[in-house]
């Protein structure tokens, strides 16, 4: 463990990670719906950010978030700005909780994320 704690490139690349993960996710819009599975969707950008923005957020930056949302509205297609709102309205929502709760619980962040993704997937059809 102390051998990880000392090499920089391993702890440079673990703190970048979540970022690279972001933007290849975002660049491949990974989603399920090329499994063609009825009334299932399924995007791992949200639930990236989400997670990384509730639990470690000096791991993904706002700024990346950001830069990803951009990329995104130029891969698919739609109006600038859109996926990148989208985006931060998440990292609000997950700043709320984060800064409300004292104690993390695993069903009070599994109903926000719920909550969420409504909000963000019904202001994204508009």
């Amino acid at each position: 463990m102390s051998s990880l704690n000392k090499n920089t490139f391993l702890r440079s690349l673990m703190f970048y990670l979540p970022t690279l993960v972001l933007f290849l996710s975002v660049l491949n819009e990974i989603d399920l719906n090329y499994l063609e599975i009825e009334y299932f969707s399924f995007n791992f950008v949200y639930i990236l950010i989400f997670y990384w923005t509730l639990k470690s957020p000096r791991y993904l930056s706002y700024g990346a978030i950001f830069i990803a949302g951009l990329i995104n509205d130029v891969v698919i297609g739609i109006p600038m700005g859109v996926s990148s709102f989208c985006y931060l309205l998440i990292c609000v929502v997950t700043a709320y909780l984060r800064n409300i709760t004292l104690s993390p619980n695993f069903i009070n962040d599994w109903i926000t994320l719920l909550f969420t993704l409504l909000l963000v997937n019904s202001i994204r059809l508009l």
